[in-house]
């Protein structure tokens, strides 16, 4: 008897410590970390009332919107690696296309690496780091298991894979098989043969009557799926990060989408001028757009080659296309989203959405990114927490934050070299001004040398802009200087000073009006300090 006793309780101590492994598991929350391309606030919950996101909406509704949140540079790869690592691109260094991120800084810790170490299971599915700016593993030490690549026996049967990975109607789909084909003939292959076809074959957008899963980022929302059932099976935490292509150019989509949309009420940007007093160096010549092979363009800008005109005709297809194309990725995010509340798995998930930078749509004569006006380096930020009311916040926000305000959320250490602040205490309470302004910067290497370089810029200038509540105060410094440096003012080779209260389509250049001496002043001293600062941490940590 006393035996049956003993191992009743044996037994029990077992189940208990059982229950206890599975509930301390469950303490720490999950993380879903969702990427969209190229997406700029005009989301419903941004206060958009045309655009149909309601699976965007859905979460912030729940979460909290961040609404003057601003992007470390306006282009892939350096923004990824910023928002991945915490750091700016002056640290890592990556402020291109082609340069590796681990290349510069071997040791620099990411998010989800950071993650692996605190009892994570870190996985991920589409674009989230530019594939250019990482290794072939799409930066290895970031996941636990392999990165995965896109499965395409998930591709719709009625389509099959999409020809050059964008298009579906079958005359382009024709042309490109005769491009590449041509491509091969000439002795190249991989992705030297796509890029070789795009030359020829380049549509920059498409509206075709077929599914979601015709294009990739339908086959990676459903990919997706599958990983979170995977993952909801374990006993172990989970950072799963999602990431989608779309509204990225070319403008693809299912036909749907664009139906929801009248082209004739697609909303023209209202000042397509250069500013009063412009800085020409701020402005590009809209090369990526331009790479497109419908792309007729009438340059108003003869001069400096600056700038793209367009018809307006070509500009309502543009943003029609821009449009429909955030709802299908709106789409293949309620897929993820429905997944994770039909598992259970929500009320114990972060979810972190972001666009990696702006966009211009027209503005300024501009298209595309690649530069530190507001439509670029302005970018959507929604976090949704377990135990956190709803509410928008105005403080000036950066993607540098979003490293320590996950570690804060999940009670774990912030660790000590990261560039941004926790925005948990506006999250909490969403008067709070976590920080006075946030940084960006767009290098450049002429006034008239983007369209040899397909919009993407090297190294030659770099603008550092400064934003306030009602101000951004930009300079254009010379010779490669980098924060790294000793700041040196006799460098500048031109500054931008912008009052979004009486002028937030940035018609004037105010930096050269006496009225606006103090408030000048003020931003020179903000920039100034900022500089030193960097100066300091970039040479401290070498």
């Amino acid at each position: 008897m006393k035996i049956k006793i003993v191992f009743s309780l044996l037994i029990v101590c077992c189940l208990l410590n059982l229950s206890n492994s599975s509930a301390q598991s469950k303490s720490k929350p999950n993380v879903l970390f969702i990427a969209i391309d190229d997406l700029k606030p005009i989301l419903g919950c941004y206060g958009n009332k045309m655009i149909k996101t309601p699976n965007i909406d859905k979460i912030a509704k729940n979460g909290t919107i961040f609404l003057a949140n601003y992007c470390q540079q306006a282009v892939c790869g350096p923004t990824r690696a910023s928002i991945m690592t915490g750091k700016r691109p002056d640290y890592t260094k990556v402020w291109d296309l082609k340069t590796k991120m681990r290349d510069m800084n071997p040791n620099i810790l990411s998010i989800p690496q950071y993650f692996v170490s605190q009892g994570y299971s870190t996985q991920g599915v589409g674009k989230v780091y530019d594939v250019r700016c990482v290794d072939k593993d799409l930066d290895k030490p970031s996941w636990s298991v392999p990165y995965y690549l896109t499965d395409k026996s998930l591709y719709s049967k009625q389509t099959g894979e999409p020809a050059i990975n964008y298009y579906q109607n079958p005359a382009t789909k024709e042309l490109a098989k005769k491009s590449l084909q041509e491509a091969y003939a000439n002795g190249l292959k991989g992705e030297a043969a796509t890029t070789d076809a795009l030359v020829r074959v380049k549509p920059s957008v498409e509206s075709m009557d077929v599914p979601d899963d015709a294009y990739t980022d339908g086959v990676h929302a459903r990919m997706a799926k599958n990983i979170l059932i995977g993952l909801s099976k374990k006993n172990e935490p989970f950072f799963l990060a999602v990431g989608f292509s779309k509204p990225h150019l070319p403008f693809v989509s299912p036909k749907k989408y664009w139906d929801l949309y009248d082209r004739s009420k697609m909303p023209l940007a209202p000042f397509q001028q250069t500013t009063e007093n412009a800085v020409t160096i701020a402005y590009h010549n809209a090369g990526e757009l331009r790479a497109y092979t419908d792309i007729d363009p009438i340059n108003s800008f003869t001069d400096q080659k600056l700038g793209l005109s367009l018809s307006v005709d070509k500009q309502k297809e543009l943003i029609h296309g821009y449009y429909a194309a955030i709802s299908y990725t709106d789409a293949q995010f309620g897929i993820v989203l429905n997944t994770l509340d039909s598992l259970g798995l929500t009320d114990n998930t972060i979810i972190v959405l972001w666009g990696d930078h702006g966009w211009h749509l027209g503005d300024h004569n501009l298209w595309c990114k690649h530069s530190n006006f507001e439509n670029a380096a302005r970018a959507p930020l929604i976090i949704s927490a377990p135990g956190l009311a709803s509410s928008s916040v105005k403080s000036p926000t950066e993607f540098v934050d979003i490293f320590p305000t996950l570690c804060d959320l999940a009670n774990l250490k912030i660790p000590a070299n990261l560039d941004g602040k926790s925005l948990v205490p506006a999250m909490k309470k969403p008067a709070t001004v976590i920080k006075e302004y946030s940084v960006s910067q767009y290098p450049r290497s002429g006034p008239v040398s983007e369209s040899e370089r397909l919009g993407y810029a090297d190294a030659e200038f770099m603008g550092y802009s400064i934003r306030t509540a009602q101000y951004r105060y930009t300079i254009w410094m010379k010779d490669r200087w980098r924060t790294s440096q000793v700041f040196n003012k006799d460098l500048i080779v031109g500054a931008e000073l912008y009052d979004y209260q009486k002028d937030p389509l940035e018609k004037v250049n105010v930096a050269v009006k006496k009225e606006y001496a103090v408030a000048l002043k003020k931003m020179q001293d903000y920039m100034k300090n900022y500089m030193d600062s960097e100066y300091k941490k970039l040479n401290e940590t070498k």
